[in-house]
């Protein structure tokens, strides 16, 4: 299984590490970019340091608890998502379900791709 998040669509919401039983996901620095882009995104997808602007507008003011775009985790929310075991990927779909900036991608083993859809 190959898992890897689009980073620049990435909000910090923390659900992907919260929803995931195999412990897929972990929570990196938005001012560390070797630890950003500790995963297998392609080079389109890494960090940069920048959001995309289109998912920043989405979510920038939305009052839930989460700490949008924030660049430190605080154990609850914030940072940016990085799929850093991917290779213990179920494909039980959680994260895919979770994700508020759409940006989980999961390459199973018949190369079929699975994205996230945030309803």
């Amino acid at each position: 299984m190959k898992v890897w998040v689009d980073k620049p669509l990435c909000t910090g919401c923390q659900h992907c590490k919260d929803v995931c039983p195999v412990a897929v996901f972990e929570m990196k620095s938005r001012k560390d970019m070797a630890a950003a882009n500790s995963d297998v995104a392609p080079d389109a997808n890494k960090w940069t340091g920048t959001s995309n602007s289109a998912v920043l507008q989405k979510w920038k003011d939305v009052q839930d608890g989460h700490k949008h775009f924030a660049d430190e985790n605080d154990g609850t929310s914030g940072g940016i998502s990085v799929a850093v075991n991917g290779e213990a990927c179920i494909l039980c779909q959680a994260c895919l379900i979770q994700c508020e900036g759409e940006c989980i991608h999961i390459i199973d083993d018949s190369n079929t791709e699975y994205k996230s859809i945030y309803a």
